[in-house]
């Protein structure tokens, strides 16, 4: 069973998600796999806390303010490697980036490979259920370019830009 809540954002509408005490989804209406973790669960009413918490979390973050991503509880639903590539996202600090290619590096270190396609990494990225939260919008192109973003390049510039990043290149 989960619960949702809409909330309104400067980035359009988002759907929150969550069990009782976790979040599982966080979406940007239009995106692509928009509730891509919802077919087929049953969504209950009501409000647990976690949704709250996550709606003033995101009130302080379009706020301009930084709160503390290990404040909410995550579990985002996904397999092994995507949820290797889920926590390394979590791992970037406000106010920077990395690229793909970096990630794909971090991937194979961690499962004693020598080499990760970048594609792969790219592919869990794009797949991640909790937008924002597990800030997917932190990773660039190699060459530095706003590439792929499930939620569209306008957004992903805005984000970059509310968190401070020069997004000139």
């Amino acid at each position: 069973m989960l619960y949702t809540m809409e909330y309104a954002s400067p980035i359009g509408k988002l759907l929150l998600a969550g069990s009782g005490n976790s979040i599982t989804g966080l979406w940007i209406e239009g995106q692509k796999y928009f509730g891509s973790t919802l077919k087929g669960v049953q969504i209950c009413t009501g409000q647990p806390p976690i949704l709250k918490q996550t709606a003033e979390w995101l009130d302080r973050y379009f706020a301009g303010e930084k709160p503390p991503q290990e404040a909410l509880s995550l579990a985002p639903a996904g397999g092994e490697f995507r949820q290797a590539v889920w926590k390394l996202l979590c791992e970037i600090p406000y106010g920077e980036v990395t690229t793909y290619k970096k990630l794909a590096e971090k991937v194979a270190a961690g499962r004693g490979l020598k080499t990760m396609s970048a594609q792969a990494v790219g592919g869990a990225v794009g797949h991640n259920p909790i937008s924002i939260l597990i800030p997917c919008h932190r990773v660039l192109g190699t060459d530095g370019s706003l590439t792929g973003y499930a939620g569209g390049l306008d957004r992903k510039r805005y984000l970059l830009a509310l968190e401070g990043v020069d997004i000139t290149v």
